[in-house]
């Protein structure tokens, strides 16, 4: 990337099936950015995620979901794999997205950058999965919950920025 990342809408990242997305497509979008695992404590969160999805989709919600396997090894399926979980367990029908690293040496730029705009408490470091980012229509991160936020409790602050732009 050559120029300064201004908006999560500056990133790309591949689908779970192998396609290059650009995060653009999701412009003028509230977004929910969430980094996810399938044997996790949090693993259940994928149901609140997806009625958070099918409630506000077609007010210009989206929920993305980054599988990520450096907390506990608990995202260590392919891709089929993954996305057969989803499925079959949550019936997620929310973007996902191949599995990433958020920390450590190789962390994926769009990781960088939500890190950079709202630092946790262990500084730039996500501290487990379902760490979740809350992104505006313009593409700038509002807030960063913890992995024991439950999606349910994020409703005001979706319908805020939802209802922020008709």
């Amino acid at each position: 990337m050559t120029k300064t990342a201004e908006s999560v809408f500056d990133f790309e990242a591949e689908s779970l099936d192998g396609r290059p997305m650009r995060l653009a497509e999701f412009a003028g979008k509230v977004l929910l950015i969430v980094n996810t695992a399938s044997q996790c404590g949090f693993t259940p969160q994928y149901a609140g995620l997806e009625k958070l999805y099918r409630t506000y989709k077609d007010r210009g919600f989206e929920v993305l979901g980054f599988p990520c396997n450096q907390f506990g090894a608990q995202e260590p399926g392919s891709a089929a794999e993954i996305g057969s979980f989803c499925d079959r367990n949550y019936g997620v029908s929310f973007p996902m997205f191949g599995k990433i690293d958020v920390n450590g040496e190789n962390p994926h730029p769009l990781y960088r950058f939500l890190k950079s705009q709202k630092p946790g408490l262990l500084g730039s470091k996500i501290k487990w999965n379902f760490t979740k980012f809350l992104v505006d229509r313009e593409g700038k991160v509002i807030a960063r919950y913890a992995s024991t936020t439950k999606p349910e409790s994020l409703v005001r602050d979706i319908e805020k920025l939802l209802g922020a732009h008709k």
